[in-house]
């Protein structure tokens, strides 16, 4: 049986090729109806669009690269996240009739403009999803404009009053949070913060500050720990905080790694969780409901911000025009058994 083309698709649907075309490239100002008679059309001849030609006339590529630090350059690579972003991303993709490539960025290499610089001339993509902690480099986001190809950080920290971002609310959560912990009962509420370099964490750590102050509650150096984002770095800062002489009752650390790290060390010392000490994170990566106690932490909607960046750029693309604001995806607060009451 002869391969269908778009002239078939037309003559079943009863319209034109130019409409057809509309409808396969998710073109707005198409009636429903006739949309649905197009796809209906398609689907019965079973029409596979030639997307070598259709780049070429649209002079698109239709490509859509998400470049993300390279887990694998971590001591304990944690791929949770980027799973959760590669989701996202595809998702948007496939409503869009995009293709997505996947790039992992070893960002500390001293030659990381030239690679993604070669990257993008030989691609040519349509547009570039630059995930945290690489959308707050500089010199990385830099070689990504210099190519003058479409960009849209997700959780960049600073903004600079750039709408081309999309961002979750994370020191408005980490605030809730710190409350809830304040909530019940807990006085010396300690916090784990993240790698200094990524932006968006230290949001975390601010939210913390705004929590306690309205909880009514101090802040104290002796409560706050330095980590890395590493699950051994919660072990460090968890043996610092629990071996004080007045050792905090609850830990809120800025990612679910660290907090899982707290609840090994709160194991090896023979501190009951949540009895004698509740533990936070943030992330909800899958290791919070994989641990015992299941980890009371905060949902960062990574796929549906990596989906709403991608719908971002090809609805720019589409009509044509920047986004004028960013978008900004909340997160929740996830209870599970790693935290309760406190009995002072």
């Amino acid at each position: 049986m002869p391969k269908a083309t778009i002239d078939d698709v037309a003559n079943l649907a009863g319209v034109s090729i130019k409409t057809v075309s509309r409808v396969v490239n998710r073109e707005p100002n198409v009636r429903e109806q006739t949309r649905e008679k197009v796809e209906n059309a398609i689907a019965q001849l079973n029409y596979r669009p030639n997307k070598a030609a259709r780049n070429l006339a649209s002079h698109h590529s239709h490509l859509i690269v998400l470049i993300y630090d390279d887990p694998s350059a971590y001591e304990i690579p944690s791929a949770g996240f980027i799973i959760r972003m590669q989701e996202g991303a595809l998702r948007a993709c496939r409503k869009a009739n995009y293709e997505l490539l996947i790039h992992p960025c070893r960002y500390r290499n001293k030659n990381v403009a030239v690679e993604l610089k070669a990257l993008i001339e030989q691609i040519r993509p349509d547009g570039i999803v630059l995930a945290a902690p690489l959308s707050n480099v500089p010199r990385v986001v830099r070689a990504i404009e210099e190519t003058g190809t479409p960009l849209i950080r997700v959780s960049p920290g600073k903004t600079d009053g750039d709408p081309l971002y999309v961002s979750t609310n994370d020191r408005e959560v980490s605030c809730e949070m710190t409350r809830y912990l304040a909530s019940l009962g807990h006085k010396r509420i300690a916090f784990i913060k993240g790698h200094p370099g990524h932006k968006a964490v230290g949001n975390r750590f601010r939210g913390y500050l705004d929590g306690l102050e309205q909880s009514g509650l101090a802040a104290s150096d002796e409560l706050i720990a330095a980590g890395d984002n590493s699950i051994r770095s919660g072990e460090a800062a968890a043996l610092e905080l629990l071996e004080r002489r007045d050792p905090p009752t609850a830990i809120f650390a800025a990612n679910d790694d660290m907090a899982a790290g707290v609840m090994r060390v709160a194991d090896r010392l023979g501190i009951k969780v949540p009895d004698e000490l509740s533990v936070a994170g943030c992330d909800d990566i899958a290791l919070a409901q994989q641990i015992y106690p299941a980890l009371t932490t905060i949902n960062q909607p990574l796929s549906q911000m990596t989906e709403a960046a991608v719908l971002m750029l090809t609805d720019s693309q589409r009509k044509k025009k920047k986004p004028d604001s960013p978008t900004i995806v909340p997160g929740t607060l996830k209870l599970r058994e790693s935290t309760t009451a406190f009995a002072n």
